[in-house]
C-alpha cells in the first residue's frame, strides 16, 4: 500500500474501547485518520474527543444493513484504506449448556461482524488497488480452551476466513490478516475475571492468575501490545505479510 499511514483513511469496528481503542489511538498517533465504529455512542464520542479517533458512526457489527449505511458515510468522507475488524463478544458455558442461541451469537458478532465490515470495504479497496484488513481474532482461533466452545468455534472460523480471503485478494494489492490476542487486560477479560470469582470463590488477584498462568510470560497481554502488531501489518513494510494469523501471547501458542 503505497504512502504512509498518515495519507491514508481506517476504520476500526469496536473502536470505543479496549483493543480497539488502543489500535484507533495507535493510527491516529502514526497520523492516520481514524473512524471509529460501535453501538455506544457515548464511548465513540469519548474516543473522538480525546484524540483516539476523529470521527465516529454507530452500527451493530451482526446487522449487516447497519455497517453496510455506517462504512458508506464514513466512506464519503474520504475511502476507507485500512479496516480493523476488531468488534467481538465472548460468552463462556460448559458445552451441554452452550444452546444453538449461543452459538449464534458468537457467529453473529464475531464471524459475521467481520464478513459485513469486509464486504463493504472491498469493492473500494480493489477500485483503488490497495488496502489493508486486519481482523482480530484470538488465541482461542488457533487452540481450544475450556467452557467457550462457541467463542472458540467462531474465533476458527475468523481465521480460516482470513486466511481464504487473503487468497481471492493476494493479487489485488489488499492484504487480509488476523492478530490473535491471548487474555488481555480488557473490559472483555474482566467479566471473565469477574465470572471465575463468583464460580470459584478465588480473590480477584486469584481469578487473573488463573488466566494469566496460560501466558508463559506470567502475565496478561496489554491493548497496546496488540495495537503494535497491527500497525505493523497496516504499514508498508508489511506489503507481503497476508493470510497469517499472528498470536499476540508470550509465546503461549
Amino acid at each position: 500500500m503505497a504512502g504512509s499511514l498518515a495519507s491514508h483513511h481506517a476504520l476500526v469496528t469496536g473502536g470505543g474501547r479496549g483493543i480497539g481503542r488502543a489500535i484507533a489511538a495507535g493510527l491516529s498517533r502514526a497520523g492516520t485518520t481514524v473512524t471509529v465504529l460501535g453501538r455506544n455512542r457515548a464511548s465513540l464520542d469519548e474516543a473522538v474527543a480525546s484524540g483516539d479517533a476523529q470521527a465516529a458512526v454507530v452500527a451493530d457489527v451482526a446487522d449487516q444493513a447497519s455497517v453496510n449505511a455506517a462504512i458508506a458515510e464514513a466512506a464519503a468522507r474520504q475511502p476507507i484504506d485500512i479496516l480493523i475488524a476488531n468488534a467481538g463478544a465472548a460468552d463462556s458455558a460448559p458445552f451441554a449448556k452452550s444452546d444453538a442461541a449461543m452459538f449464534q451469537r458468537m457467529f453473529d458478532v464475531n464471524v459475521m461482524g467481520v464478513v459485513h465490515a469486509a464486504q463493504a470495504v472491498l469493492p473500494g479497496m480493489k477500485a483503488r488497488g490497495s488496502g489493508r484488513i486486519v481482523a482480530i481474532a484470538s488465541t482461542a482461533g488457533l487452540k481450544g480452551y475450556a467452557y467457550v466452545s462457541a467463542y472458540s468455534a467462531a474465533k476458527h472460523a475468523v481465521v480460516g476466513l482470513v486466511r481464504s480471503l487473503a487468497l481471492e485478494v493476494a493479487s489485488s494489492g489488499i492484504t487480509v490478516n488476523a492478530v490473535c490476542p491471548g487474555f488481555t487486560d480488557t473490559d472483555l477479560v474482566a467479566a471473565s475475571i469477574d465470572n471465575i470469582m463468583s464460580k470459584t470463590g478465588r480473590s480477584r488477584e486469584q481469578a487473573v492468575a488463573e488466566l494469566a498462568k496460560h501466558n508463559p510470560q506470567g502475565k496478561l497481554v496489554t491493548p497496546t501490545e496488540v495495537a503494535d502488531c497491527v500497525l505493523w501489518l497496516c504499514g508498508d513494510g508489511a506489503s507481503a505479510i497476508t493470510g497469517q494469523a499472528i498470536a499476540v501471547a508470550g509465546g503461549e501458542i
